[in-house]
């Protein structure tokens, strides 16, 4: 017979899940889980706040494909990690998240840093348990991570009382560890229609969301555009599914996608969806989005399908043998017709210059991407740095992106690029943020300098909350308000000496290609503060509300005060 504790148990039978790594912070609730973990193999990665822990713990998950595990103690603790589990929840990340929790005696008595979490979290994890026994962690853990990992990735919590994790349990074997569910084909009738639909479309798209890299069918989506010469276009989740120069990618649609890549999609006659969700950010207006096109949507999720677009051929199934029963039944075609006339809609609508001066946020981040090389790991935080990077970045291949899609959080960059450099020792890790949403998450420059990892961080700093202002000036009559930093006169540089960062400015250094490459390459936790125009725009940008193919260019004259004109596209 095996004896141990609930505490003991919890870490064995994480070991037994394959975790090396647990990001967290102790308290009162968790300190027998702690307690336990010191005598582990498993390395605990303390974070400054649990909501970093939650990223740090994404920044894995989104790195590897694999659960990740974040810790936190009851209350303020737990709390902390919704923000986490949301973000995790919206972009399907595989999460289990461990909290602890006062004594069952206390439950229900507002005892100190008493939370019911679980019923807090529910509407953001795909399940949450409170356990009520030792005994119960045999079960509950393996399943929580095989309902993460398994169908629409997703987070789940478990909630641990401490007389819980202190209780004694016997049991005579180990249960096997938790694994993702096998996956399922779509109905073979399905397959033979999406076929058919295929095979007749004159202007067909190929439509890849994020859900192709969380199947890890990249390579059969490629397969599937090659073999079809179809025009593929990609959601902010799903790029680096085709290299940026690929032939057939027409890079990312949507709200600061391509001119030319949104009027292509409004004149396709047949959309092949996989893996995406027809999200607002993508779609735009959708009842004016592809109004000639029938559709092909495959997701694994089957809430998705007919939820905001009604579908011709819905394919409830696993993305991988989904797309492998569409190869194995098409034939390969060309369709010259179709790329000569996307060829000209790019004559008609080019695609912004990145310039060439690093003042120019597109410059600058199309410099950091040929200075770190192919292989670079890119995290950003949430805000014009994002887009700017999704729209100028050479991404090469799958899983070399992290950004917050769904949610959207400020502060996710710099926790998430802690996981990722955790994940992939040896990976170059850079992480572009805004000197809005470093403050965020800031403290976790400690965990970087304390774990010694080798993290470049890319600071463009407008002293503003540039997004915002950004809409403030286009749409709200030029009235800023609660988006200007500029008489809060931050050091960065010294804010990051002071964590054991080193730091360049190149506000104050020369600004020049050898000064950022030379900055990139010192060893360890880099800053790099870069001065940007405040009034530096992103652009191409679709109205809120707007429809794709109404999207708003640069400004025709001056700065936007909410009286300059802007161009509309189409």
């Amino acid at each position: 017979m095996i004896r141990c504790t609930g505490a003991e148990l919890t870490i064995a039978l994480l070991e037994r899940q394959g975790i090396t790594q647990i990001a967290g912070i102790p308290g009162g609730t968790n300190l027998p889980l702690y307690d336990a973990l010191s005598g582990s193999p498993i390395r605990h990665v303390l974070a400054r706040h649990e909501q970093g822990a939650g990223f740090i713990a994404q920044g894995m998950a989104r790195a590897t494909g694999k659960p990740a595990v974040a810790f936190a103690t009851s209350g303020p603790g737990a709390t902390n990690l919704l923000t986490a589990l949301a973000d995790a929840m919206l972009d399907s990340v595989p999460l289990v998240c461990i909290t602890g929790q006062v004594p069952q005696a206390l439950i229900g008595t507002n005892a100190f840093q008493e939370v019911d979490i679980c019923a807090m979290s529910r509407p953001v994890t795909k399940a949450n348990y409170l356990v009520s026994s030792a005994e119960q962690l045999l079960q509950l853990i393996p399943e929580a991570f095989a309902l993460a990992a398994s169908g629409r990735p997703g987070p789940v919590l478990i909630d641990i009382p401490k007389d819980v994790q202190m209780q004694g349990v016997e049991f005579a074997a180990w249960p096997s560890p938790g694994e993702a569910a096998a996956p399922v084909a779509p109905p073979l009738d399905e397959l033979e229609a999406a076929c058919a639909l295929i095979a007749e479309a004159e202007r067909p798209v190929l439509y890849l969301g994020g859900g192709v890299r969380h199947a890890g069918a990249e390579a059969l989506a490629r397969q599937l555009a090659e073999h079809n010469a179809l025009p593929t276009v990609m959601t902010l989740m799903a790029l680096g599914t085709l290299a940026h120069d690929h032939p057939l990618a027409l890079g990312m649609l949507g709200m600061h996608g391509a001119q030319a890549t949104n009027h292509a999609l409004q004149e396709s006659d047949l959309l092949i969806v996989v893996g995406a969700r027809f999200d607002d950010r993508a779609t735009g207006r959708i009842a004016e989005f592809c109004p000639a096109a029938k559709v092909i949507h495959l997701d694994v999720d089957s809430r998705e399908l007919h939820k905001l677009r009604r579908a011709d051929v819905a394919l409830h199934g696993d993305l991988r043998p989904g797309l492998e029963g569409l190869l194995a039944r098409l034939d390969a075609r060309e369709r010259s017709a179709w790329w000569s006339r996307i060829a000209s809609l790019r004559l008609e609508y080019p695609e912004p210059d990145c310039g060439s001066q690093l003042s120019e946020p597109r410059a600058l981040i199309r410099a950091v991407g040929e200075a770190l090389g192919a292989d670079a790991l890119v995290v950003t935080d949430v805000g014009q740095h994002q887009m700017w990077t999704a729209q100028c970045y050479p991404f090469t291949h799958p899983r070399q992106w992290l950004t917050s899609g769904g949610l959207g959080t400020m502060g996710f960059g710099l926790p998430a690029a802690i996981g990722a450099a955790l994940a992939m020792p040896g990976r170059a890790v850079v992480c572009f943020s805004g000197d809005g949403s470093i403050m965020m998450n800031l403290q976790e420059l400690a965990t970087v300098k304390e774990q010694g990892l080798d993290i470049k961080l890319i600071l463009l700093d407008n002293r503003a909350l540039g997004l915002v202002r950004q809409q403030q000036d286009l749409f709200y009559g030029g009235r800023r308000y609660a988006s200007d930093f500029d008489n809060c006169g931050i050091d960065f540089s010294v804010i990051a000496q002071g964590f054991g960062w080193q730091a360049v400015d190149l506000g104050r250094a020369q600004f020049s290609p050898e000064a950022l490459a030379a900055a990139l390459a010192q060893p360890g936790p880099v800053l790099v503060r870069v001065p940007i125009d405040g009034d530096a725009r992103v652009y191409p940008m679709v109205p809120p509300g707007g429809a794709n193919h109404q999207m708003l260019t640069e400004p025709t004259q001056g700065v936007e005060d909410g009286s300059a004109p802007v161009r509309e596209a189409g």
